[in-house]
């Protein structure tokens, strides 16, 4: 199955309560498979990079790489 990794922006309510404590209204989330996975983060490059991330280890994971393979 070909996995989906987006970036989603969060803003108002839907804002993590540490955030807008400091006065942030909006933040990024990564979804996989329409899913989020990992933590808020305050900016949308923190967010990319994250995405990035999850890209690569699919990439191994569905190439067999044994250090990302389910089965090892």
């Amino acid at each position: 199955m070909q996995s989906k990794v987006d970036v989603a922006v969060m803003i108002g309510s839907g804002v993590p309560a540490t955030f807008r404590a400091v006065g942030l209204n909006v933040c990024w989330v990564v979804l996989v498979n329409g899913e989020r996975r990992g933590a808020a983060f305050a900016s949308r490059d923190e967010a990319l990079e994250c995405q990035a991330s999850w890209l690569a280890q699919l990439a191994l994971d569905k190439a067999g790489h044994p250090a990302f393979s389910r089965s090892a």
